[in-house]
């Protein structure tokens, strides 16, 4: 049976940590997305040299564990566990993104791209306005998907002292000694987080698909 007691006498540690990991997966989300789109378009931009860039950058980056990407950052450049993870889990995250959006600019008939050229626009401008926002609405469900990765791969942070919900756990099973029902509570938390965003995720899957 679970020792409540845990809970209710470590609950202000839980909570910090919970905030700890909301906040680093929520930057973490921003940044790689940005990184991710950026990665996506150089990947099927007119110009060579981008494209080799683009690939190199996802080929490379999705073969390399998550774990590894966490420690270089943290070892190599100094910095902080939130921070390192942080950086750490957008240029993973990013790559996986970069794939997805490159899917759906793909699926985007390519005469939307010539019809806005002719129209007086720049590439960047066209597929800003135009390629990029029915790409990102094609694949809104991979990305819910990726997010929801995210933050489940925040709980690496504890590896860094990151300070996140998986670390707050470690230190509370290191002074109970009750690990079995700490890292319950701790899943508990997560689960808090990450139910909301897959029913979210399905959602929109339904609703655009009775818009199509």
């Amino acid at each position: 049976m679970l020792d409540f007691s845990i809970l209710t006498d470590y609950m202000d540690v839980f909570l910090e940590g919970f905030k700890i990991t909301i906040i680093a997966s929520f930057i973490a989300l921003i940044c790689s997305f940005i990184l991710g789109t950026l990665i996506a378009v150089m990947r099927i931009a007119p110009f060579k040299p981008l494209n080799w860039i683009g690939t190199v950058y996802v080929e490379f980056i999705r073969n390399i564990p998550v774990l590894v990407i966490v420690f270089f950052t943290y070892l190599a450049f100094d910095f902080g566990g939130m921070t390192a993870g942080i950086i750490g889990l957008t240029v993973y995250t990013a790559a996986f993104i970069a794939e997805a959006i490159r899917a759906g600019i793909m699926s985007v008939p390519r005469g939307q791209m010539e019809a806005a050229r002719s129209s007086g626009l720049t590439y960047g401008q066209a597929m800003k306005s135009v390629i990029l926002p029915q790409a990102i609405k094609i694949v809104i469900p991979p990305l819910g998907n990726q997010f929801i990765n995210l933050v489940k791969n925040s709980s690496l942070l504890a590896v860094v002292a990151g300070g996140d919900l998986m670390y707050q756990g470690d230190l509370i099973s290191a002074s109970t000694f009750s690990t079995f029902d700490t890292y319950i509570f701790v899943g508990l938390f997560y689960l808090i987080l990450t139910i909301p965003l897959s029913f979210g995720v399905g959602f929109l899957e339904k609703r655009l698909a009775r818009s199509n």
